[in-house]
């Protein structure tokens, strides 16, 4: 065995996103594409010397190129003199397990291969993420770094040993590290044990609770089947579609309703179990459904935070919770009640890092699908479904309970999100250059269903704004005021710019506008739409018929079909 010196050239566009390096598989294919990347995070990382004595952990959801890429990056590690590689069986380890081992581990860092809810296969996507010491996503200073230095690399070194087996427990030596195959869900199970009643949970399933949960032929499948039919004692077949497929067996593994189609046809059936959830491909998102009644993720994360005191975990009480700009206020009308802080962050759970490490959040949430705590660094479907379970066997209340229970308290947050995808960059970016010219005047402009106006001159007792208010179910909606988001972190001070452009109406309904990170072809564009409901009548109101003036204000306001050329949007959740 020896090292090699490769000569490489530098390729265009590996600027990490929201979530890492995200790219079709038959990019990440091409001959030296992974391993310049893989060398620019090293030489970011440590600069001209070896990673002498340090432990970086490895993994990934198990997707197509997923154990080929593990073997080139076992070699490239070896290459720069770390010390030790953990790497879960098969090459597996799910996003939030990754950051559970390398917290509990010591580890310097790890690299996740997941593409999370992308879908997979020889024609689907790939991705790459490196992930710090505290167990979370690198931070922008980080990956902006590794991207600079892809700009400038010329070489690349990796070891010339054959392939590591993966599938069997154990450790090997290559170029003098030590390479150590682990149980992917050995750790994580122990820090859910620590958080969760197992005790409580059994109970619940031994007195016939039901649960459905959907894998989506994913990573999340041998986590889900070790704890909830192993440890506590859900029947067999509980967990469904549980086996690794590097195509996800065809399908999108999102769990939201434009996918989780089966799972949401089980709950909805006249034999529905108590409860449905669902993972993604990495395992980090997920789904909760109660018998006939599906949860949005922002109420998830609002009822977590209220409840939070019945889980061991948490029951001392939270020092605050956390949730990106786009996921709704559910959440902050709790954290008011409890006498917590809410922080309202960028999209992306790098932002959530800070707060946690600072103690400053205990949980977090996001609107798309994901919710964590201080726990790990990461997002993690498996905790959330553990917490619904600890809830409903702690409260006695099923889910839709728990649910109308933080309705009829805190008044409902109607939500959707609407996402236009596929749009050519150019286009995408000329949509949002227009919002933000706009954004000086729109403060008191109303729009009448059709199109947008002056205001009408205050009248007396009327808000400010520069117009009378109407509600946002009336013929008009007034505009109080709209802006770019930008963040100032409250821990080390740093500044995130054109997070998101905001458009907020007098009784205080948001429409937000921005460009996701996680795809990998042309640009997608997010439309969030949110409507605070107090009346309880109208809490079963279809959230497209309550929010329809929204949609109309949000299309006209964008000008999203003559930009993008779409009539209606390509995903609505």
């Amino acid at each position: 065995m020896s090292i090699q010196t490769v000569a490489t050239t530098p390729f265009a566009g590996q600027l990490p996103g929201t979530s890492g390096l995200r790219k079709k598989v038959t990019v990440f294919q091409q001959p030296h594409y992974l391993e310049n990347f893989v060398q620019a995070l090293f030489d970011v990382l440590h600069g001209d010397a070896p990673a002498a004595g340090q432990t970086l952990v490895l993994g990934g959801d198990g997707r197509f190129h997923n154990r080929a890429a593990v073997q080139t990056i076992l070699k490239m590690a070896a290459a720069r003199g770390y010390g030790r590689v953990l790497v879960g069986q098969g090459g597996i380890l799910s996003t939030p397990a990754t950051s559970a081992v390398i917290r509990r581990r010591g580890a310097s860092g790890g690299i996740i291969l997941s593409a999370s809810h992308n879908p997979g296969g020889p024609d689907g996507d790939f991705g790459i993420k490196y992930n710090a010491t505290n167990g979370g996503p690198a931070p922008e200073k980080l990956t902006q770094a590794i991207y600079e230095r892809t700009q400038t690399l010329g070489q690349y070194r990796l070891s010339d040993a054959p392939d590591i087996p993966l599938d069997a427990l154990g450790t090997h030596m290559m170029e003098g590290m030590a390479i150590e195959v682990i149980d992917p869900v050995a750790d994580y199970a122990a820090v859910q044990r620590e958080l969760f009643d197992f005790g409580a949970i059994r109970r619940l399933f031994a007195s016939g609770f039901r649960l459905r949960y959907d894998a989506m032929w994913a990573v999340g499948g041998p986590y889900a089947k070790a704890i909830i039919e192993g440890e506590l004692g859900a029947p067999a077949g509980t967990v469904v579609n549980a086996e690794p497929k590097e195509d996800f067996g065809g399908l999108h593994p999102d769990p939201n309703p434009a996918y989780a189609d089966d799972l949401i046809a089980h709950l909805m059936a006249p034999d529905a179990p108590d409860m449905g959830a669902a993972s993604d491909g990495d395992a980090d998102r997920n789904m909760i459904l109660g018998r006939g009644f599906i949860v949005s993720p922002s109420d998830s994360l609002a009822v977590l935070t209220a409840y939070a005191t019945k889980v061991p975990g948490y029951a001392s009480g939270l020092a605050g919770v956390a949730r990106s700009m786009p996921t709704s206020t559910a959440a902050d009308r709790v954290a008011k009640a409890l006498g917590i802080a809410c922080y309202e962050t960028p999209t992306g759970w790098k932002f959530f890092g800070n707060l946690l490490d600072a103690g400053k959040a205990t949980l977090c949430g996001e609107e798309s699908y994901g919710t964590g705590s201080n726990h790990v660094r990461e997002k993690d479907g498996l905790w959330a479904v553990l917490f619904w379970l600890n809830l409903v066997a702690t409260t006695g209340q099923s889910v839709e309970q728990l649910v109308r229970g933080l309705w009829t308290e805190h008044g409902r947050c109607v939500y959707s999100r609407h996402d236009y995808d596929g749009i050519p960059t150019e286009q995408a970016n000329a949509l949002m250059a227009e919002l933000r010219a706009q954004l000086p005047t729109l403060a008191g402009q109303t729009f009448d269903g059709h199109r947008l106006s002056p205001g009408r001159p205050k009248t007396d007792g009327a808000p400010s704004g520069g117009s009378e208010p109407r509600e946002a179910g009336s013929v008009g909606v007034t505009i109080s005021w709209a802006d770019d988001f930008a963040y100032t972190d409250p821990v080390d001070g740093s500044v995130s710019q054109k997070q998101g452009v905001r458009v907020v109406l007098e009784d205080s309904s948001r429409v937000v506008f921005r460009l996701s990170g996680t795809g990998t072809e042309g640009a997608t564009l997010r439309v969030y739409l949110e409507r605070h409901e107090p009346d309880a009548s109208r809490h079963d109101v279809p959230a497209q018929e309550a929010l329809a003036p929204l949609v109309a204000l949000a299309r006209t306001l964008a000008r999203i079909e003559h930009h993008t050329g779409m009539a209606q949007p390509t995903v609505m959740t």
